[in-house]
């Protein structure tokens, strides 16, 4: 029979604090603190200008802030044309962002629409159980997915362009219908497409990087996106801006969303065509020289 390991005490021990009445709150909230005490201790960072000062540096302290803040931002820059300059993750970093703009509007303002469309005052609502039921319908769709054999390089963007426009209908069928479960069922369809393909952007872009590129690159998409999404949002929402009703408002997301598939249909139409071209160029040209 297998002994006690050295791992198995501190186990035991917390399976027995976690017997304790529930009236004894002290223990758990001891255990909080010192979990929040321990998770956020840097012990190194106190000393960290009186390190980078140590005659072994070789530097004074006004020469410590300057260059080294230039220095970071010089390399953070470097990063940010190295990992852009690549086309592929310009492409799919524009739709991520592009698209998650729209998504967080749609997002913040359904339950809006829908209670114009069917107001909880006249009959029940369902708003939680379809944000349950298109959580879920989007986590299996990017489950079948990873199983479909699709090259993403040569297809990803007109599959991106014909997904944004069916993301495009569902939000202007959301806007123009009169019955909240026509309503509901659109923005199921709306939600489930979105969760596939921002799963798809964000596996192909991760795929297009190094491991240390990551923090920046996502953290450049979300600022873009958040950026985007306060841009649209004080144009058509706030009252400083056009402060639109709340249908006219979808109606210009459908719209966004169409604009979004246009300009990646386009795009990626003629990423098509020039990869065929090359394919079929050095076939073609042995066979002209032989004629």
């Amino acid at each position: 029979m297998e002994g006690p390991g050295p791992g198995r005490w501190p186990a035991a021990a917390l399976l027995r604090a976690a017997r304790v009445p529930r009236c004894c709150w002290l223990l758990p909230t001891a255990l909080l603190c010192a979990y929040g005490f321990f998770a956020n201790l840097r012990p190194s960072e106190p000393f960290l200008t009186r390190y980078l000062l140590g005659p072994d540096k070789n530097l004074t302290e006004r020469q410590e802030p300057q260059p080294g803040l230039l220095l970071v931002l010089k390399v953070l820059w470097a990063d940010f044309l190295a990992c852009y300059s690549s086309r592929p993750l310009l492409c799919w970093s524009v739709w991520w962002a592009l698209s998650t703009c729209g998504y967080f509007q749609v997002l913040n303002y359904a339950q809006g629409l829908w209670e114009k469309v069917m107001p909880s005052r006249q009959a029940a609502i369902y708003n939680g159980s379809v944000e349950a039921v298109s959580t879920f319908l989007g986590a299996a769709a990017v489950f079948v997915v990873g199983y479909i054999k699709v090259s993403w390089s040569t297809w990803g963007e007109v599959a991106l362009s014909l997904f944004s426009v069916l993301i495009a209908a569902a939000v202007y069928v959301m806007d123009t219908t009169g019955s909240i479960w026509v309503c509901y069922a659109s923005y199921v369809v709306f939600r489930t497409i979105y969760m596939l393909l921002i799963t798809v952007a964000t596996f192909q872009i991760a795929a297009n990087l190094s491991m240390e590129c990551y923090a920046l690159v996502f953290g450049v998409n979300t600022f873009t996106a958040l950026a985007l999404q306060t841009l649209l949002t004080l144009i058509v929402v706030d009252a400083s801006g056009l402060g639109l009703e709340v249908t006219t408002q979808f109606l210009i997301y459908a719209s966004y969303f169409a604009l979004i598939a246009v300009v990646f249909l386009t795009n990626g139409t003629i990423s098509v065509i020039k990869k065929y071209r090359k394919q079929d160029g050095p076939e073609s040209g042995p066979q002209a020289t032989t004629s």
